[in-house]
């Protein structure tokens, strides 16, 4: 993408200090030279790869600080953070101390809109976040917006850099916007003209500190929203953010469910996608959207994804026709409950994206009976609510990973007779992939889903969530030929 960046005396000279060598620090720093800043990266680290990083970016005259990133560079004006760098950061502690703003890329992209020609205005934003389901729901929404004709794309947390975005040559009539909490908190100044908090679970709160500054952090993609709040009706938490929220007079309240909706709601109807909260008299009139087969694939917690996107889409203006067309046509990223393959009567389901309980509860409540996958790093997490809401679902366990214990324990207290089969310790990639998809073969019955629904991380065992899904796949596929 060729990105345009504006210029002007607000940015000549002035000396802005970047938090972070990764993706969104360079981006950062790189838009930030364009403008005629003044710019040092800083990075604690000091290894070959940031070191391969730092001479392009000093090749372009910009300053990189390595083995450092605690220091706040002399006479700096402004921080920008990487979202992976926690609020108790040195560098940010002593930004506050010499009074120096700290912004997040999110924060510096508002900053940097330009207006439309045809509006006078800049792009729209409909933003998401949420514990789960963020990508695939943008994803979702940028599908039903290109359906109604308008230029758009899936950005922020996901696909294209909000930066780039908003510095894109040929400008976006609207744009999908995913935002994390890291983002979030970064960005004092973002105001959507609509917004959604899907649902809310305990994750990163290493980086926030507390569960309360988790949510708050969620809650500030409400504020100074034009036209709706969109919240989980069967999450009191997400309605709770809306209702501490500062936003424009006249914003709506919008809520989405599996249920029939009542006025000013989205949910389902014998089957239907169903709007009552965009149509005229919502409390007799309602507007059809399409179908649960439309949603692909049609579990729970996918369709509730797709009526969060279709209220945005509509607090938009999109007509129900396109909500439609651009749900039939969105199939979601890979290792999101896709699946794998039928072998012998088996189902073979790849949900490695499910790294936290919250995500791994979604995903099982979908499949009946299962035999579930599960462990990895739990970041903190505990299984037992987990465990005793999934435990009628499940035929037997695969357990592998550093903290399997902690699963085997829950399934004990709350399942205890639940057959259970421990992966060989110190194995990993391909090796323990094989033979974990070779036990949950020898304990699936026909009309069974296999399910990887990790409920963790993956790094102790695989480089990431990807690859464990493709080596699940590779397995499953292996199994398949035999």
């Amino acid at each position: 993408m060729t990105a345009a960046a504006p210029t002007g005396p607000h940015w000549a000279g002035l000396p802005v200090a970047v938090a972070g060598l990764g993706v969104s620090g360079i981006s950062a720093a790189r838009v930030l030279h364009g403008l005629g800043a003044h710019v040092t990266v800083v990075d604690g680290g000091s290894g070959e790869g940031l070191k391969t990083r730092a001479a392009e970016l000093e090749a372009l005259g910009v300053t990189v600080r390595l083995g450092d990133g605690s220091t706040l560079p002399e006479g700096t004006r402004l921080v920008v953070a990487s979202p992976g760098w926690p609020p108790s950061s040195a560098l940010f502690a002593a930004a506050a101390e010499a009074g120096v703003e700290v912004w997040g890329d999110v924060e510096l992209a508002w900053r940097l809109r330009r207006p439309l020609p045809a509006t006078g205005e800049p792009a729209p934003w409909l933003a998401v976040t949420g514990t789960n389901g963020k990508t695939t729901t943008v994803q979702m929404l940028a599908s039903i917006l290109t359906a109604a004709g308008r230029r758009t794309a899936a950005v922020g947390n996901v696909g294209v850099s909000v930066l780039d975005a908003v510095l894109a040559e040929e400008p976006y009539d609207v744009l999908a916007v995913e935002l994390s909490s890291y983002q979030l908190h970064w960005a004092p100044s973002l105001r959507p003209y609509a917004a959604a908090v899907l649902n809310l679970a305990p994750d990163h709160l290493d980086w926030h500190g507390s569960m309360e500054a988790y949510a708050a952090d969620k809650g500030r993609i409400y504020e100074g929203n034009v036209v709706a709040c969109v919240y989980n009706l069967a999450d009191p938490a997400t309605e709770a953010l809306v209702r501490e929220a500062d936003v424009e007079e006249g914003c709506r309240a919008i809520g989405f469910g599996l249920g029939a909706p009542g006025p000013s709601d989205f949910g389902v109807v014998d089957g239907l996608l169903v709007d009552r909260a965009f149509v005229p008299d919502r409390a007799k009139n309602a507007a059809e959207l399409g179908s649960v087969e439309d949603v692909f694939p049609p579990a729970p917690h996918n369709i509730t994804n797709a009526l969060a996107a279709a209220a945005l889409a509509r607090a938009y203006g999109v007509e129900p026709k396109a909500v439609r067309e651009g749900l039939r046509a969105f199939r979601p990223d890979a290792h999101r409950i896709a699946e794998v393959a039928v072998v012998d009567g088996v189902t073979y389901v790849d949900d490695s994206k499910a790294t936290n309980t919250h995500a791994a509860a979604a995903s099982l409540a979908a499949y009946r009976p299962v035999v579930w996958i599960a462990g990895g790093l739990a970041k903190g997490a505990t299984f037992d609510d987990l465990v005793q809401g999934a435990a009628e679902r499940l035929r037997a366990a695969v357990l592998i990973g550093e903290d399997r214990a902690l699963i085997r324990e829950a399934l004990a207290r709350h399942a205890p007779d639940v057959p259970v089969i421990e992966a060989a310790e110190g194995q990993t990639g391909a090796v323990a992939m094989t033979e974990v998809v070779r036990a949950a073969a020898s304990l699936a019955r026909t009309g069974d889903t296999v399910l990887l629904a990790p409920a963790c991380a993956s790094m102790d065992m695989f480089t990431n969530y990807g690859e464990r899904g493709d080596l699940f796949a590779a397995a499953v596929r292996e199994l398949a030929d035999r």
